[in-house]
């Protein structure tokens, strides 16, 4: 293996103090709590991850989106330690304090379109999207709630009925939230109205999408669309660019309010702020929540004043929302996107991969979509020797493994589980890009060949390695 200046691999992964570790997780941890990739932690920073064993990784993961800045970053963890010297709880409705006032002051003042904004903060991305529910129904009074096929909103009952994939997150676990309808989102590389690739959603499709909502539901019963900008879970999926504000023009046809799930796309990571800000959409409602902390639970509703306003006092709460060592870290993380350049870095990063992404497409046909929205970027495994160009996830499966065991660490996405999806933290150096990008080379090299040698008529069960 060659010589790696950040990588270090000093036992087969997983190590043994690794396996020791996952084998007592198996004892005593339920396995509806999987874990992508055998490896226990020991340290971490930046975009290194260092395991019990010593060997050291290049974590393109990110926490699933929750590290914009990266593994401990050094002004998140001194506002942590400042913190956590001074209170840890006092609940915010019962004694208040100034740094949960500042967080909402500053992130109001980022809402999209100028308007009057007010915030309220949550434990869990789950959380934001249920009390965002919870507002627009009480804004509008009504109780319809349109999602989209494919999206994912969360865990919670609510946030879970909202979420458009059954296994493993629904299996036997209903019933469901009723007043809950599903529609298409725009995938530009499966539309099934585009008469040659690259695939170009456009008007029929949104047409298709209208027709859809109106044979399920009267749009005036509706109180809220939840949209992801980029769909993550479903696929690191890329609407057309004037999807959102055709979206926006219909709800407020409708008087429908427009609630905008940025868990995992905003932040920063498309390059933006919000992702929403790409289409200079104003939406009624921002759902935030992963990197709003640094890696800490915390996240938040943004929205229109007037809107948020409606529920009455005591109507929304929670003990720990809004956790004071939490909010600490949220202004610091704030401080460094805005100080340091990270929206920047967020598109630099994203051609950066893009680039390297569809180098490697021109030689392997199983990838066959390289798509992304600044640093958010993925890469759809395919069969290409179906003239649909199924999904392909025995080949994820392989790429994920073979790149952990060169030293990068990977996460999928997609309903099948069959596309790379990449979340490393903006922080990430091109240094170190340039060594894992040279080992997802490597990686996609070896699964590929395989997987071509082997054939292709197994790949429609595919399961994280």
């Amino acid at each position: 293996m060659p010589e790696r200046r950040f990588v270090h691999l000093v036992t087969a992964i997983p190590g043994p103090t690794s396996s020791e570790w996952l084998q007592t997780m198996a004892r005593v941890v339920p396995r509806a709590l999987a874990v992508a990739h055998p490896v226990v932690v020991a340290t971490a920073h930046g975009t290194r991850l260092t395991d019990v064993d010593g060997n050291t990784f290049l974590d393109l993961t990110g926490g699933i989106g929750a590290l914009n800045v990266g593994h401990t970053d050094d002004h998140v963890t001194a506002a942590i330690r400042d913190q956590a010297g001074r209170f840890l709880h006092t609940d915010f409705s019962v004694v208040p304090y100034a740094a949960y006032v500042t967080l909402a002051e500053r992130l109001a003042a980022r809402f999209p379109g100028g308007e009057a904004a007010k915030v309220m903060f949550f434990n869990s991305g789950a959380e934001a999207v249920e009390n965002a529910v919870k507002i627009a129904r009480r804004a509008t009074g009504r109780s319809a709630i349109v999602t989209f096929e494919r999206a994912f909103h969360g865990r919670t009952y609510m946030a879970l009925s909202l979420t458009g994939r059954t296994t493993p997150y629904k299996t036997g676990m209903g019933p469901w939230a009723p007043e809950v309808y599903r529609i298409p989102y725009p995938y530009p590389f499966r539309c099934p109205w585009a008469a040659e690739r690259p695939h170009r959603c456009g008007p029929r499709c949104y047409q298709h999408i209208a027709e859809a909502l109106s044979m399920q539901v009267d749009p005036r019963s509706v109180a809220a669309v939840i949209v992801e900008p980029v769909q993550g879970e479903g696929g690191f999926i890329v609407p057309p660019e004037d999807f959102l504000p055709w979206l926006s023009a219909f709800c407020r046809q409708h008087g429908i309010l427009l609630i905008d799930d940025e868990v995992q796309a905003g932040y920063g990571r498309t390059g933006r702020f919000f992702a929403c800000e790409h289409g200079g959409v104003r939406p009624d409602l921002i759902c935030v929540a992963k990197s709003i902390a640094g890696g800490l639970p915390l996240s938040a509703v943004i929205g229109r004043a007037a809107v948020m306003d409606v529920p009455e006092p005591g109507a929304l709460g929670g003990t720990f929302i809004g956790n004071p060592v939490a909010v600490r870290a949220a202004l610091a993380v704030l401080d460094r996107l805005e100080r340091d350049g990270l929206l920047e870095a967020a598109t630099a990063q994203g051609a950066r991969v893009r680039s390297r992404l569809e180098r490697l497409a021109q030689r392997h046909p199983e990838i066959g979509d390289v798509r992304g929205l600044g640093a958010m970027v993925g890469m759809e495994l395919v069969d290409p020797t179906a003239p649909d160009l199924p999904p392909n996830p025995k080949a994820a499966d392989r790429v994920v493994v073979e790149a952990r065991n060169r030293g990068v660490l990977l996460l999928k996405a997609g309903a099948h589980g069959h596309v790379i999806r990449f979340l490393a933290p903006l922080t990430t150096t091109p240094e170190e890009w340039e060594e894992a990008l040279d080992i997802l080379d490597e990686a996609v090299e070896a699964a590929l060949s395989r997987t071509a040698a082997t054939g292709y008529h197994e790949r429609q069960d595919g399961v994280a390695p």
